[in-house]
């Protein structure tokens, strides 16, 4: 971001957006996360009985309630350590909530409205409250009691069915994505329902659930099943099912991907390759053909791509045929387009001395993410109850001694 001297630098994104967030784990925190490094103040809740967020204490590499898992989520937000089950506590929630725009929670679907973090429980306090929920299977019906994870989830929403190789077990995707991407949309929703808010005066109940974004994510998997009763499969090479050849190719030192989602890409290919005749062999002359005898096409590609190395098949195929290499996370991050990007953030850490972490991908062109990292439990409670809401060093101190906060 660049300034003149007569110029001031624009506020965040969302600058003036406060959040109060009762959440742990991975898709609650994911979502804030997103709106804190936009400019969002978010104020962590977390329970002192409990030790805080469970992610604190997560290995590998822990320290003294703290985790670089826990880093990896909760950058840029405020730890207060309050007790919601004592009354004191629900009062300081709705002192809190006079102020704020939101309030998150990703607890499971039956307990927010019991915590009284719900919109009728909290419009009293301020009617343009915008109250989300990001849970398992949502807050209602008799699901809402059943608690849920990544993991669960992409065995509900036929995820698994459809990852790994056709003669192996069901496979999970390597990554927690169906958190992440529920936090995303969590974040979405909120955003949104907090905009209508500000111009209308009126708050709502928003609820997201992490079965209802993995069963979206289907996506044209979906809508064919939903439309012509399609079937899908876990395919060979981690192939596409109808757009071939895309799929993962043996090289002479590892593998690499390539993606024929045009007829010239797989014209391209099989020139490159050695083997041009192949683009008119009318088995694989279309997509159509390619589709109907794809175990021969990838037979035949497997022995051409095996003659050299993934380097050098990248650098004679880029620019012809969309392709990569499939990368170790190690080799991942040596991209130089991770540091084109500025994709890794070094957070000073008192115990850790330094934690890398994977930075925000939106980008501005006038806005730098703020950079800090995760709060300490209850780092925050003392500045928030004596600033925000007014209260006196006695008046903190019987709160400390009744458990309320810590």
């Amino acid at each position: 971001m660049i300034t003149t001297p007569d110029q001031k630098a624009p506020p965040a994104p969302l600058a003036g957006i406060r959040i109060i967030s009762a959440e742990q784990f991975g898709a609650g925190p994911w979502a804030t996360m997103m709106l804190a490094d936009l400019g969002a103040e978010i104020i962590k809740i977390e329970n002192p009985e409990t030790g805080g967020d469970i992610s604190r204490y997560v290995p590998p590499y822990t320290g003294h309630r703290d985790s670089v898992y826990f880093q990896s989520w909760n950058r840029n937000k405020k730890s207060m350590a309050l007790n919601l089950k004592h009354e004191k506590g629900t009062e300081l929630l709705h002192a809190l909530v006079k102020g704020a725009d939101g309030v998150f929670n990703n607890l499971r679907g039956d307990l927010p409205t019991g915590l009284g973090l719900d919109y009728p429980a909290l419009t009293p306090f301020n009617p343009k409250i915008v109250c989300c929920s990001l849970s398992a299977f949502g807050r209602s019906g008799d699901r809402a009691s059943e608690p849920g994870y990544d993991y669960l989830m992409q065995g509900y929403a036929g995820w698994m069915s459809i990852t790994g190789e056709p003669d192996g077990p069901p496979q999970k995707a390597g990554l927690s994505l169906v958190d992440m991407s529920a936090g995303t949309m969590a974040a979405l929703a909120m955003m949104s329902a907090i905009l209508r808010a500000r111009a209308t005066g009126c708050g709502c109940d928003v609820d997201v659930s992490l079965f209802d974004t993995a069963l979206a994510q289907l996506s044209y998997v979906g809508a064919w099943h939903l439309t012509r009763g399609y079937q899908p499969q876990r395919m060979a090479d981690s192939s596409h099912p109808s757009q071939l050849p895309s799929q993962v190719l043996p090289t002479a030192d590892g593998w690499m991907v390539v993606f024929c989602a045009k007829e010239k890409f797989f014209r391209n290919l099989v020139t490159v390759m050695g083997a041009p005749e192949m683009a008119d062999d009318p088995r694989f002359s279309s997509f159509e053909a390619r589709l109907e005898n794809r175990a021969p096409l990838s037979d035949s590609l497997k022995q051409l791509s095996r003659a050299k190395a993934t380097d050098e098949w990248l650098e004679l195929l880029k620019g012809m045929v969309p392709c990569a290499p499939v990368n170790s996370v190690e080799q991942a991050f040596a991209d130089p387009q991770v540091e084109r990007d500025e994709l890794v953030w070094e957070l000073p850490h008192p115990e850790f001395g330094v934690v890398r972490v994977v930075g925000n991908p939106m980008k501005f062109s006038d806005y730098d993410h703020p950079r800090q990292r995760g709060p300490e439990l209850g780092e925050h409670t003392d500045d928030i109850l004596r600033v925000e809401l007014g209260l006196s060093e006695d008046e903190i101190a019987v709160l400390r001694s009744e458990g309320v906060v810590s």
